[in-house]
């Protein structure tokens, strides 16, 4: 079947295209989305609050709209697709508005939600007790009404600024309002006065809104313990009428105690007491007095309350009534030997006792007579009664004094017929006489001198000793007594009795007497210082031996006194061999003295005279006793010899001979050691000249640098140097210290010339000469004859010659010479053309030496070096620029035999004996 044609199918082509676009067109049309809008969709608005809701849509052409919900309205606005409401007063914890519109026959809807929000205005605690127990739980409850929602709402029961419980109520329906927390705390002693109180917050924060906060107000605790024990009572058993007596209630264990109340009565009579507190405890006193309304029994009530409870303690008090018993004297002053009457008497119901003896019933008095004697003044009578009160006997006492009149009376026991007191301390002298009246006392000594001040504190002095009339007088009568008062002291030493210092003389007859004055009379003795046990006493024959200090101490009953004598002994010279040698040897520039010191009291004074020889009549200077500023000059020189010696004081004199010897140290000085000195090389070595003076002859030793003096045969020059030479005796040494030296014979050590190479005709040469002596050589020149124009050195060591000619040619000779001798040595100086020879004469070898040379070509050579013709450049190539004169070595080998080699390479010297040597002037 053939297909349609190109034609038909565009056509139909065209036609699906334009039904596609017609159906694509009314499908757009007819799903347009049409929608409504509430805002705000969610709200949260407080409770009682406001609110505009907004509906709209996006129908062009509504056909109708409006509001839905059960929340009061205010005002609505509306517009073609738009409506504004107002909404008032919400209250309702959660309501849904629904926004509806009518458009192209279909209802559109949108639905919102409004949620409503209260403030924690009311933040309730409930009321505490008034006192919670220490120890037991109490209830603390808050209530926040209204408040919500409550899953936002968080609640905290705090103590002071300390949080208790928190609790959050997250989680709770969102309708839900309102909450409450409870807690069960247990009450504490620091509880005690504690502010509790509940906070609330409500927090909106995640909704847009803030935190919402509100406390209680805050509640204060009072806690209490109380102990469960009773107060303790004291208390009297027993109060008699018109008394007072303390009576105190304490318990303790009981907190806060400040707040206790204590009430404290007896019977009716309330106390008021006075209450003290110490921690947990405390105790209320009070003063309970009795009256007659209350005789008889009663109750003493103590009761303590704290926090509602309380505890109570009650004792039983009997109050009596016991008046005193009546004590009566029919005289209370009676003079002796008058009778008195004494009378006790009481109340009914008791029973009186006078003086031990009681009554035959209760309520019947007692009485007692007696005739006055004077031991009877000041006697008390003792009146007792006794009353049975409740089980217990009750006594109460009265005493009276009977005074009775009698005469003074004057006993050993108040007024002694003999005192002693020691002098110094204050004393109250007394004399005491009985008597009634009291008597008056006057003590006075018999001779109408010193009045006693008696019952007066006053010092006691010796002139107080005595015998005293005392007399005691009333208006009764009088009473005399004499009365020895001594007065007792400590000894005392004075130098009358006891002198310091006391002087014996040797061979006599004397005791130490020491008399010391005290009351009672002292004991002396006396006792040599350091010597214990050594007592000096009695007659004694006086020797030296006897002199020193004595501790003399006087003892009595009221002390001792103690004092130092001193006790000379005086007896005529003595010489003693120590002190006053027999032999004495004087030590030139020692300084020292004879010394003669002799034994006697008072010092001797001392002269020693010379006897016989040089030193008759010369006095011998002593040395004094003590050193002093004024001791004789020290001789320069003293004779020795034999010296008497006399000393001399008041007891008498001594003679003693002496023999004194002089010595001396050693000295040393340049006459004895020169302190330079000169040897001479080669001689025989001896010892330095050096000596010392000295008495004994001292011994001298020298040594060089601490090493001893060498044993050698002669002397050389190492011998030079500085000694330290020390002259010794028994009196001490000297010391010198020398030079040595070393002194020889001059060598000339060197002879040179300069220049070493030659000199032609015209040149300058030095020659220089240098020598060996000492003391120095003095050094001399012979040149050749006919040499002219020769310069010298200042000290002659150096030759020199400018502009040399023939002339100075030939043999030079240099000398040093010194006080020990001449040395001399030659050197021999020839000027030619190019070559100039300077034999030197030497050995005969030399000589044979140079004549095996061949003889023609010696000649030429020869010829060539006086001429000065000679090339020396050719020379120099050919091996031939030295030229040695053989005859001229002939001529100085028979000049001399000492020298040796000095150089080689054209130089030779000769020397005076006849060493030959030679050397080489080259011209240019």
């Amino acid at each position: 079947m053939p297909g349609p044609s190109p034609g038909l199918r565009r056509a139909l082509l065209g036609l699906w295209a334009a039904l596609s676009l017609g159906l694509f067109g009314l499908s757009a049309v007819s799903q347009e989305p049409f929608w409504a809008d509430l805002q705000p969709r969610v709200a949260f608005v407080e409770r009682g609050g406001s609110l505009w809701l907004n509906c709209s849509t996006n129908c062009p052409r509504p056909e109708r709209g409006g509001l839905e919900t059960s929340l009061r309205r205010n005002g609505t606005q509306r517009g073609l697709r738009w409506l504004a409401r107002q909404l008032v007063d919400i209250r309702e914890p959660e309501t849904q508005p629904v926004c509806f519109f009518r458009c192209a026959r279909r209802t559109l809807q949108a639905r919102g939600l409004i949620r409503t929000f209260q403030r924690p205005d009311r933040v309730e605690l409930v009321q505490l007790p008034p006192w919670q127990p220490v120890g037991e739980n109490f209830t603390l409850s808050c209530r926040v009404p209204g408040a919500g929602p409550r899953a936002s709402l968080t609640l905290t029961l705090l103590r002071g600024s300390q949080e208790l419980i928190r609790r959050s109520f997250a989680g709770e329906p969102p309708r839900a309002r309102g909450a409450v927390l409870t807690a069960t705390v247990l009450a504490r002693r620091e509880d005690h006065g504690a502010n509790f109180s509940c906070r609330a917050e409500l927090d909106l924060r995640p909704h847009g809104l803030g935190l919402f906060e509100n406390s209680s107000a805050p509640r204060e605790l009072r806690t209490f313990s109380l102990s469960p024990d009773p107060p303790r009572l004291a208390a009297p058993r027993f109060l008699e009428v018109g008394s007072e007596r303390l009576v105190s209630c304490a318990l303790d264990q009981l907190f806060p105690a400040t707040e206790a109340r204590v009430y404290l009565a007896l019977g009716d009579q309330n106390l008021s007491p006075d209450v003290t507190h110490d921690g947990d405890a405390l105790v209320a006193t009070a003063t309970a007095t009795a009256s007659a309304e209350q005789e008889g029994a009663r109750q003493l009530v103590c009761n303590v309350t704290l926090g509602g409870e309380n505890r109570e303690t009650r004792e039983n008090v009997t109050i009596y009534s016991f008046p005193a018993p009546l004590l009566t004297l029919s005289e209370p002053s009676i003079s002796e030997g008058q009778m008195v009457t004494v009378t006790c008497a009481a109340g009914a119901q008791a029973l009186v006792t006078l003086e031990g003896v009681p009554a035959a019933v209760p309520g019947q008095p007692v009485q007692l007579q007696l005739n006055a004697t004077e031991n009877d003044d000041r006697r008390s009578f003792f009146c007792n009664t006794t009353l049975d009160v409740d089980g217990e006997t009750l006594i109460k006492n009265r005493s009276a004094e009977l005074r009775v009149l009698y005469a003074p009376r004057l006993d050993d026991s108040g007024c002694p017929r003999s005192w002693t007191w020691p002098e110094g301390p204050e004393q109250t002298l007394r004399c005491e006489a009985r008597g009634n009246p009291e008597p008056s006392v006057h003590c006075a000594r018999s001779d109408g001198g010193a009045v006693l001040a008696l019952g007066l504190l006053g010092p006691v002095t010796r002139a107080l000793s005595g015998t005293y009339r005392c007399k005691a007088a009333n208006d009764q009568g009088e009473a005399v007594k004499d009365v020895t008062l001594t007065v007792e002291y400590a000894p005392a030493l004075d130098s009358v009795g006891c002198p310091e210092r006391i002087t014996w003389v040797e061979g006599t007859e004397a005791s130490l007497s020491c008399v010391a004055h005290g009351v009672p009379p002292p004991d002396v003795s006396c006792v040599r210082s350091g010597e214990l046990g050594v007592v000096l006493e009695g007659l004694l024959l006086v020797a030296p031996e006897h002199a020193g200090t004595y501790r003399c101490e006087a003892t009595n009953a009221r002390g001792s006194a103690a004092k130092n004598v001193i006790i000379t002994v005086e007896y005529g010279p003595r010489f003693e061999e120590p002190n006053c040698p027999s032999n004495w040897t004087w030590v030139e520039g020692s300084g020292r003295l004879f010394s003669c010191e002799v034994d006697g009291k008072p010092q001797p004074s001392v002269e020693c005279v010379g006897s016989g020889g040089a030193t008759e009549g010369v006095l011998l200077p002593l040395a004094p006793p003590d050193p002093s500023p004024r001791a004789p000059s020290i001789p320069s020189d003293l004779a020795p010899g034999t010296y008497i010696c006399n000393a001399t004081n008041r007891h008498g004199s001594a003679a003693k001979t002496v023999i004194v010897s002089a010595e001396s140290p050693p000295e040393m000085d340049e006459s004895t050691c020169p302190s330079q000195q000169t040897w001479l090389e080669g001689a025989e070595a001896a010892a330095l000249a050096c000596a010392a003076r000295g008495r004994p002859s001292p011994g001298v030793h020298c040594s060089r640098e601490g090493t001893p003096w060498p044993e050698q045969q002669r002397v050389s020059r190492e011998d030079a140097g500085t000694y330290h030479c020390v002259a010794t005796n028994a009196h001490g040494t000297d010391s010198r210290t020398v030079t040595v030296g070393v002194e020889y014979r001059p060598v000339v050590a060197e002879l040179a010339a300069s220049p070493p190479g030659g000199v032609r005709p015209g040149g300058n040469f030095t020659l220089t000469c240098r020598a060996e002596a000492w003391p120095p050589a003095q050094i001399s020149w012979r040149a050749p004859p006919g040499a002219l124009n020769i310069g010298l050195s200042s000290n002659n060591s150096t030759l020199s010659v400018a502009g040399a000619m023939g002339s100075h040619g030939g043999e030079y000779e240099c000398a040093a010479t010194n006080a020990h001798g001449r040395h001399a040595r030659r050197i021999t100086v020839r000027v030619a053309g190019p070559w100039l020879w300077v034999a030197v004469g030497g050995a005969a070898g030399g000589a044979a030496l140079l004549a095996a040379g061949a003889g023609l070509a010696f000649y030429v050579q020869s010829t060539a070096c006086k001429k000065g013709e000679y090339n020396v450049q050719e020379a120099e190539s050919s091996g031939e620029a030295v030229c040695l004169n053989g005859a001229g070595g002939g001529a100085g080998g028979a000049a001399g035999a000492e020298g040796g080699p000095q150089a080689a390479g054209g130089a030779a010297e000769s020397p005076a004996e006849g060493e030959v040597f030679a050397i080489q002037l080259t011209s240019a």
